[in-house]
């Protein structure tokens, strides 16, 4: 038997509150003669997903007819590939959107009772990476700080929701003072780390067997973190990037998501341009607030649940019409960025998907994934497994892994290699 502990010993060992800084570490200089580019992986998920008869064309192949929302995409047809059929199995959670937490993990039954998510896809590239760029990873939202980067642990990795802040992180450089200051936080988060470790230790004898484990856990995370800022102290007296744009402006109208989403969609170049990161993963959220779309009345939430109400359907075609133009603008910027020679968008595997493939009845079968970049070969619908039986997208994930050098045959709940 453990030992039970008061609330005044727990508070004692655990009043150490962690805040610590942004970690920031070397990046490669691109510019050298005889250095590759990079390869990386953007993750874009718009939680809401997208009317699937708008979408998917009739017949596969590389000879498709164009549909409706595809017809925005266009010019950009030979850079990007269409699945049809992918989904993360067991999927059915406590809330109907708990899947937003899960696409970029699969972890199984989202939010029941014992759920614990797993490593998302992006951070097992980050992990890879590790100290190689600036940022191991960046989480964007176009709404608060939850994202659908998780570690190891299950711990989600706040996302940024200020372009202007993390613009300021990745290319504003800090006076001598906010230098001194910095390195201050990092001495202090050092010593912070120190102190919960000594007296988390202390703790073990008196702690159940899953205690014992979860703590067994928590030292893992204080290793990794001193180990990172060890490595970001390095960083302290290393220029940033210098970019030649103003900084950007927060969208303070929680109405105009396309503003939000474009803004995000214009930093995103730019991060990987810098080599500031090579993992971006962003969400795409519902703001409860009527878009500032012509011809829009009602929230995107409750459009997405149309009933097959024509009204209904029409509007929401018009919020999803302009984000996948937004998009558009995107790969637009990737492929004017040169590097080496080669287009950004060449050595950058963007998705572009949902975690859910009928918002109207919450089906998370069936997703829409827009595949592009990255080196592979596009211009193509691809129908994978039935729309009953579906693919692991998790087959699709193992794939972008590889493409970023990482040695694996395995990821989430896949069951091979979805190869493209």
């Amino acid at each position: 038997m453990h030992k039970p502990l008061s609330r005044r010993e727990m508070i004692k060992t655990s009043g150490v509150g962690l805040s610590l800084p942004l970690l920031e570490v070397m990046t490669p200089n691109l510019g050298a003669q005889g250095h590759e580019p990079p390869k990386r992986m953007v993750m874009i998920c718009s939680t809401l997903g997208l009317y699937s008869p708008s979408l998917f064309p009739s017949t596969a192949g590389k000879d498709y007819e164009s549909t409706e929302y595809l017809q925005l995409l266009e010019g950009h047809r030979s850079d990007f590939s269409l699945f049809a059929g992918l989904s993360h199995p067991e999927q059915t959670g406590k809330e109907p959107h708990d899947t937003e937490m899960t696409f970029l993990s699969s972890a199984r039954n989202p939010g029941l009772g014992g759920f614990r998510n797993s490593i998302s896809v992006d951070q097992v590239a980050a992990n890879q990476i590790g100290n190689r760029t600036r940022f191991s990873s960046v989480a964007l939202s176009t709404e608060g700080t939850e994202s659908q980067a998780y570690t190891a642990n299950g711990v989600m990795i706040p996302a940024e929701h200020k372009p202007s802040k993390l613009f300021a992180k990745m290319f504003l450089q800090g006076s001598p003072r906010d230098v001194r200051r910095q390195r201050q936080r990092l001495a202090e988060g050092r010593s912070i780390l120190d102190l919960v470790g000594e007296q988390t230790k202390a703790l073990q004898g008196n702690v159940s067997r899953n205690d014992r484990r979860q703590l067994d856990e928590y030292f893992a995370s204080i290793r990794e973190a001193e180990k990172d800022l060890q490595e970001s102290e390095a960083w302290l007296d290393m220029p940033k990037p210098k970019v030649d744009i103003d900084v950007p402006r927060d969208i303070a109208e929680k109405a105009d998501l396309v503003g939000r989403v474009s803004s995000w969609f214009k930093m995103i170049p730019l991060i990987l341009q810098t080599d500031s990161s090579r993992v971006i993963s962003m969400v795409i959220q519902d703001h409860l607030v009527v878009p500032q779309i012509n011809g829009v009345t009602a929230e995107h939430h409750n459009l997405s649940h149309h009933g097959r109400d024509p009204n209904k359907i029409r509007q929401l075609k018009l919020i999803e019409k302009q984000i996948l133009v937004a998009f558009n603008q995107l790969l637009t910027s990737m492929v004017q960025t040169q590097e080496h020679g080669n287009r950004l968008l060449d050595n950058t595997s963007v998705l572009f998907g949902s975690n859910l493939g009928n918002a109207n009845a919450h089906d998370p079968r069936n997703l829409p994934i827009i595949l592009a970049g990255g080196g592979y070969e596009h211009g193509k619908f691809v129908k994978v497994g039935s729309r009953e039986d579906n693919t692991p997208l998790c087959n699709l994930y193992v794939n972008l892994l590889q493409r970023m050098g990482i040695e694996t045959d395995s990821f989430g709940t896949s069951n091979g290699v979805l190869e493209i």
